[in-house]
């Protein structure tokens, strides 16, 4: 378990409630682990950090930065994070809020990239979208305990 300053809580619970709109965009596309079955966490404080989006099971942080992020002294502050995100054996991804909002499927694909097909010790990941937008559901092997709500769904109810 990663350590964290417990004074940011309060800070990075303030920070969900208000996210920017690429962070938003970009949560849409990532929560409910819609991207191979891993579970993103959203302002998540690391250490004296508080980071935009978080894998836990993939030790992947991924950063979301506006423009206040390309002047020399916050690029610098940028590359201490990192060092210690890095330090504490995480990956650090950075996309800018431009590439978030315009190219969207291609930050998605990136992230997509960094993380194996199906996560360590769990079944093959599902989504509930299929690539044309219809919905699917993941096969019910015999004997699986499935929800009733699944159940229903795949009865056609």
């Amino acid at each position: 378990m990663l350590r964290y300053d417990r004074n940011l809580k309060q800070l990075s619970r303030q920070l969900r409630e208000n996210m920017t709109d690429a962070e938003r965009h970009l949560w849409a596309k990532i929560r409910m682990k819609q991207l191979k079955g891993y579970q993103f966490y959203r302002q998540k404080p690391i250490g004296d950090y508080i980071v935009d989006f978080f894998c836990p099971r993939e030790k992947l942080v991924i950063e979301i930065d506006g423009g206040q992020h390309f002047s020399d002294e916050t690029s610098q502050y940028d590359r201490i994070r990192d060092e210690y995100m890095s330090s504490l054996g995480l990956r650090v991804l950075r996309f800018t809020n431009t590439d978030v909002l315009t190219h969207t499927e291609g930050v998605v694909e990136r992230i997509d990239e960094e993380i194996p097909l199906s996560p360590p010790g769990g079944n093959p990941p599902w989504s509930p979208f299929t690539k044309g937008g219809e919905r699917a559901y993941p096969p019910v092997l015999k004997g699986e305990r499935t929800s009733p709500f699944l159940k229903g769904r795949l009865r056609g109810i």
